[in-house]
C-alpha cells in the first residue's frame, strides 16, 4: 500500500510500479485508466439502483405497501425490507462464484445483471397493498432479495484488478475512481425523485410517478451489462485476470484459510459504511417524519452534498497517496467519531442544522468512502484475493450499512437522537480496532509494521 512505511505492505510480485499499462504479451496495452472506467460504470449502476430503492423506502413504500400502520412504523417496516438485499448479497456472491467456476465470468455476469433487471422491473410493476394485500409485501421482499443476490453475483473483479494494476504511488487515486459511482448514482436517483415529487400531485406520485425511476434503473442495468461484458470477456482482460490469479476459489477452502481475514477486513471501513446511509437514507426519513422542511428542498441539499462528497473522494485519492490508504481510513474514522458527537444537535437544529449535518457529513463520507474499497485486500493470499474482495465488500455493507436506517430511525424515534451518535461512534471504533489488528497481523507475518 502506498504511503509511509508504517502503512506499507509488501508489493505483490505482479504489481505494476510504473503505471504505464499492462501488456498482454505483445498485444495492446491495458492501462489502469481503462480498468477504472469499467469499475466506475459498474459502481454507478449499482449505486443508482440502491438509491432508487432507498429513497422509495422513505417516500413511497410506507404509503403503498404499509398503509395499515402509522407512518413511523410503516417506514420501519420498509427499512427492514430494505435490509434484505444486504443479507442476501453474500449468498449471491457464493452462488455466482460457483456458477463462474463452471461456466465463466461472462455467463455469471449476464445472469446476475438479468436477475437485477428483472427484480427492479418487478418492483416497478408491483401493485400496492390495496390491490394485493399481504402478497404485495411478500413480492416486494422477494424482489428485494433478488436484487441482493444479483448484486452479489455482479462482482466482476475489476476493482481488485485495478488495485493490482495501478502504479504503487497512485493506488489511492485509482481506488477513488470507482467510488465516484456512489455520488453519481445518488445525484441521478435524488434528482429524479425530487423532480417527480415537486411536479406531481401526491396521488399521482404514489400511483405511478414513483415507478419511473425503477424503469430508468432497469434501462441503466441493460446498458451497464453490455459495457461491462465488452471489457471483462475480452482476451486481454481474461489474460490479466489469469495472470493476477483473480479467479474464484473454492468456498470451503477459502473460509478455512481466510475467514478471519475477511472478518477483520470487513470492519476496516465500517465507519464509512455506517456514515453512508446515515447521511443519505436515514435523514430523509427523519425530515419527512419530524421536520417541516420541504422534501424537494432537502433532496436538493443532499444533491449539493453529493457533489461535495465527490470532491472529498478526489481529495482522498491525493491524501491516501501521500500518507497511505489505511492511515487515511484511520484518520477519517477519528473525524467521523468527532462528527457523531454533533449529530443530535444538528439534526434537531431546524433547517440550518439539518443542512449542515448533510453537507459536513457528505464531505466526511467522500473523504473516507473514497478509500473504503479494498484497502485491506492485500492481506489475502494472492489466490484468494478475488473471492476475499467480494466477501469483504458484502460483509462491510451488511455490518455497516444494511441495518443503519432501521436502527437509527427506530432508536432515535423512541429513545432520542443520541443513539445516532452511538451508532456512528461504534462504527468508528470498529474501524480503528480492525486497522490495529491488521497492523499486528502484518507485523507478525512480515517482521515489520504494515
Amino acid at each position: 500500500m502506498s504511503g509511509s512505511a508504517q502503512y506499507s505492505s509488501p508489493m505483490p510480485s505482479s504489481a505494476n510500479p510504473t503505471g504505464t499499462g499492462i501488456h498482454d504479451h505483445d498485444s495492446r496495452v491495458v492501462a489502469p485508466g481503462e480498468i477504472a472506467v469499467g469499475v466506475a460504470i459498474g459502481r454507478t449502476s449499482e449505486y443508482f439502483d440502491y438509491f432508487v430503492y432507498g429513497i422509495a423506502s422513505v417516500l413511497v413504500f410506507p404509503s403503498v405497501f404499509f398503509p395499515f400502520d402509522q407512518r413511523l412504523e410503516a417506514t420501519l417496516y420498509s427499512f427492514v425490507i430494505f435490509a434484505f438485499a444486504f443479507i442476501a448479497r453474500p449468498f449471491g456472491t457464493f452462488l455466482f462464484l460457483v456458477l463462474q467456476r463452471r461456466y465463466g465470468r461472462g455467463t455469471k455476469l449476464t445472469i446476475a445483471l438479468f436477475l437485477l433487471g428483472t427484480s427492479t422491473a418487478g418492483i416497478a410493476f408491483l401493485p400496492g397493498y390495496e390491490t394485493l394485500g399481504w402478497m404485495s409485501i411478500v413480492l416486494l421482499s422477494v424482489f428485494r432479495i433478488g436484487q441482493g443476490l444479483a448484486l452479489g453475483g455482479s462482482w466482476d473483479g475489476l476493482p481488485s484488478l485495478l488495485n493490482l494494476s495501478a502504479p504503487a504511488n497512485r493506488r489511492g487515486w485509482f481506488a477513488m475512481t470507482g467510488q465516484l459511482g456512489a455520488p453519481i448514482g445518488f445525484v441521478m436517483a435524488s434528482g429524479l425523485f425530487a423532480y417527480l415529487w415537486a411536479n406531481l400531485s401526491q396521488d399521482d406520485f404514489l400511483s405511478f410517478g414513483w415507478r419511473y425511476p425503477f424503469f430508468v434503473a432497469m434501462a441503466v442495468n441493460v446498458v451497464t451489462l453490455f459495457a461491462r461484458l465488452r471489457l471483462v470477456v475480452t482476451s486481454e482482460f481474461e489474460e490479466l485476470f489469469d495472470r493476477r490469479e483473480l479467479m474464484p476459489a473454492d468456498g470451503r477452502e477459502f473460509l478455512r484459510s481466510q475467514g478471519y481475514v475477511v472478518f477483520i477486513a470487513s470492519f476496516g471501513a465500517l465507519a464509512s459504511y455506517a456514515l453512508f446511509h446515515l447521511i443519505t437514507v436515514f435523514p430523509l426519513s427523519w425530515i419527512l417524519l419530524y421536520s417541516r422542511q420541504s422534501i424537494s428542498q432537502f433532496l436538493g441539499i443532499e444533491i449539493i452534498g453529493a457533489f461535495l462528497g465527490a470532491g472529498g473522494m478526489v481529495a482522498s485519492g491525493l491524501v491516501a497517496d501521500r500518507i497511505g490508504r489505511r492511515r487515511t481510513l484511520g484518520m477519517l474514522a477519528t473525524l467521523i467519531a468527532v462528527f457523531s458527537g454533533f449529530a443530535p444537535t444538528l439534526l434537531d437544529g431546524g433547517t440550518l442544522g439539518q443542512d449542515v449535518f448533510i453537507l459536513v457529513g457528505f464531505i466526511l463520507l467522500g473523504l473516507s468512502y473514497g478509500q473504503a474499497a479494498g484497502a485491506m485486500n492485500d492481506s489475502f493470499e494472492p489466490r484468494f484475493r478475488y473471492t476475499g474482495a467480494a466477501f469483504t465488500s458484502d460483509l462491510a455493507w451488511l455490518f455497516g450499512a444494511g441495518f443503519a436506517p432501521v436502527v437509527a430511525l427506530g432508536l432515535s424515534a423512541h429513545f432520542g437522537l443520541g443513539y445516532v451518535s452511538l451508532y456512528l461512534l461504534s462504527g468508528a471504533a470498529c474501524t480503528q480496532l480492525a486497522l490495529w489488528v491488521n497492523r499486528r497481523m502484518f507485523a507478525r507475518g512480515n517482521g515489520k509494521s504494515e
